[in-house]
């Protein structure tokens, strides 16, 4: 079996992404940890809960790193002690100050440019989020998607590296979109993971794109 790189290693301690991105192979968080928010703020009033929608039997297909046969389906199945569990062992929830995994708020009200928290996820993790965009238009595979919210998150890696995550929620969807690059001193990034929407099924009905079922077999 090949060696793991140095990145892979620090992606998978970092920025698991709930139902979405907690993927073994691309950005498994690991280890027992708790959310830390560094300055509280009083509780969103914002429809937070709209950009990701959680029920059991919600199903999201996605595209990686551009490649059309090699895709990765997550379905929520069930509710664990106040969470929605997936089968890629992805926890979300959504309570009163934004939407979280089991170690840190992924969205977090007011969903505003610039608002902005911390999660300590570990004794040597601290991730800083920012809102970076708000009505803005996202593209992916499933289509084109309008009043998305894009937050950026970001891990240092060490004196010379920053590990940079990017999500974009489209309301009534999901994550329509998550790059993960490393960021260099000199600002430039190297791009490292890319997922991307091919298609999505809600419970309720509603959907788009390629559906999960008809999605290509991975090669």
């Amino acid at each position: 079996m090949a060696r793991a790189t140095r990145t892979e290693i620090l992606m998978k301690r970092s920025f698991g992404v709930g139902a979405v991105a907690l993927l073994a192979t691309l950005v498994l968080g690991s280890g027992c940890s708790k959310n830390v928010e560094a300055a509280p703020r009083a509780p969103s009033t914002d429809n937070v809960a709209q950009f990701y929608p959680l029920a059991v039997g919600n199903r999201w297909t996605y595209r990686l790193n551009g490649i059309a046969n090699k895709q990765v389906t997550v379905e929520i199945l069930g509710q664990e002690e106040g969470y929605f569990v997936d089968n890629q062992k992805g926890q979300l929830a959504v309570d009163a100050y934004g939407l979280r995994d089991a170690k840190r708020y992924l969205l977090r009200g007011p969903l505003e440019v610039g608002h902005s928290w911390t999660n300590v996820v570990s004794v040597s993790s601290t991730e800083r989020y920012r809102i970076i965009g708000v009505g803005v238009t996202c593209q992916a595979p499933a289509g084109t998607f309008q009043g998305c919210v894009q937050v950026e998150g970001r891990n240092r890696m060490d004196a010379n590296a920053t590990l940079v995550n990017t999500m974009s929620f489209a309301p009534g969807v999901g994550i329509v979109r998550l790059d993960i690059a490393v960021e260099g001193k000199d600002g430039q990034r190297t791009p490292q993971v890319l997922m991307e929407l091919t298609g999505w099924q809600l419970s309720d009905g509603q959907g788009g794109g390629r559906p999960a079922a008809e999605a290509p077999p991975a090669g």
